[in-house]
């Protein structure tokens, strides 16, 4: 139990006497209001003073926020974490395409997505769509070979689709890859970190690329790249990055 815990909360009657004790566990057991961290500091461990431990309260007037003690250190009330997850999606069994809709909104400019686990059927690539739009898109991707360690590269312009988004084998399946901007009504905008699990030919791949138009969307398509390639299992997870 920390030194601010409270065993007892009193009920004090019409005419009683209270003492320094019934005093202090009322100027204690409140949130103290101060300036400033420099005043809020100073209050704690003087002639008279409380001792500062973990579990005490403060309110802070120059950030409006509200603090508490950990035992080490001062820590925000309800900080808001950078990034908060949306949806996660199951993905079926021998699905060729994964729908992951109502996702985008105005609560958030940027997205990460982030899909593992399962299985494909083959080694294949997954095109990354937005909404029902299947022209514009423009990227640019550069990686290394496992085998040999010679630079491989990829491009579009006004493709399709972005079409290197995520990769899956019988081993598993991997997708790393932000989108920016997509309920906007500005140009959406997409980087990747790929991970390609083959021990040979194409290694990791990074890029990024940009839709050319300005429509605003809720939803992204993965679909299989490889002809009959299918995917079972695994989950996308797409997390919101805080405006502020």
């Amino acid at each position: 139990m920390g030194a601010n815990a409270q065993t007892s909360v009193p009920t004090f009657t019409a005419g009683e006497i209270l003492t320094a004790a019934n005093m202090n566990i009322s100027a204690r057991t409140g949130i103290p209001v101060f300036a400033t961290t420099t005043t809020r500091d100073a209050a704690f461990g003087g002639t008279g003073e409380k001792t500062l431990a973990e579990g005490q309260f403060a309110y802070i007037e120059a950030t409006n926020t509200t603090q508490y003690y950990d035992g080490a250190a001062w820590q925000s009330v309800g900080a808001t974490p950078a990034l908060t997850l949306i949806k996660a999606q199951t993905i079926g069994t021998t699905v060729s395409s994964v729908a992951v809709t109502d996702v985008f909104s105005a609560t958030y400019d940027n997205y990460l997505v982030l899909l593992t686990g399962g299985v494909a059927s083959t080694s294949t690539y997954m095109a990354l769509t937005l909404g029902a739009t299947a022209t514009g898109y423009y990227f640019g991707i550069n990686g290394v070979r496992y085998d040999t360690g010679d630079v491989t590269k990829n491009f579009g312009s006004n493709a399709t689709s972005w079409t290197n988004a995520a990769y899956g084998n019988s081993d598993s399946i991997f997708g790393v890859f932000k989108i920016l901007n997509p309920f906007n009504t500005k140009q959406s905008g997409y980087t990747q970190e790929l991970v390609v699990s083959t021990t040979t030919g194409v290694g990791p791949l990074f890029g990024s690329g940009y839709l050319a138009n300005t429509t605003s969307y809720t939803a992204f398509t993965l679909t299989t790249v490889t002809g009959g390639a299918t995917l079972t299992g695994g989950t996308i997870r797409v997390y919101g990055y805080q405006n502020s």
